[in-house]
């Protein structure tokens, strides 16, 4: 029923720049914290940054400066806008969004689809 679909990846010359773009649909009542995780080959999957319903950002102290993340409660989408890219931040990018479908129930996870974003040196 609910669904969140990435697109926005690709390759890309380090120095350049990407925006991933992640949005929610299906029966939803509120999404009160949205986020990109991102999982580079045989490694860890790790937090990038999240954003709150009202606008309050964290950010991995690997993109500090670099990365944005941003989202449009009216399109329920989040975006992260990346400048400055570097050969190690390639990697596949995963959206997430905790999702409320029932106003007194507890919130709960949702995931993208996985977006390749590759930095060539």
């Amino acid at each position: 029923q609910v669904q969140l679909v990435e697109s926005g990846g690709g390759l890309v010359q380090a120095g350049g720049s990407l925006r991933l773009s992640c949005a929610a649909s299906g029966s939803i009542f509120s999404i009160p914290d949205m986020g990109w995780y991102r999982q580079a080959p045989g490694k860890q999957r790790e937090l990038v940054a999240t954003i709150s319903i009202g606008g309050t950002t964290n950010y991995a102290a690997s993109v500090k400066g670099r990365f944005t993340i941003s989202r449009d409660n009216a399109k329920k989408t989040a975006y992260l806008q990346m400048v400055s890219l570097k050969p190690e931040d390639t990697a596949v990018y995963y959206c997430n969004a905790k999702i409320k479908t029932v106003p007194v129930e507890p919130s709960r996870d949702y995931w993208g689809q996985g977006s390749q974003v590759t930095v060539s040196s």
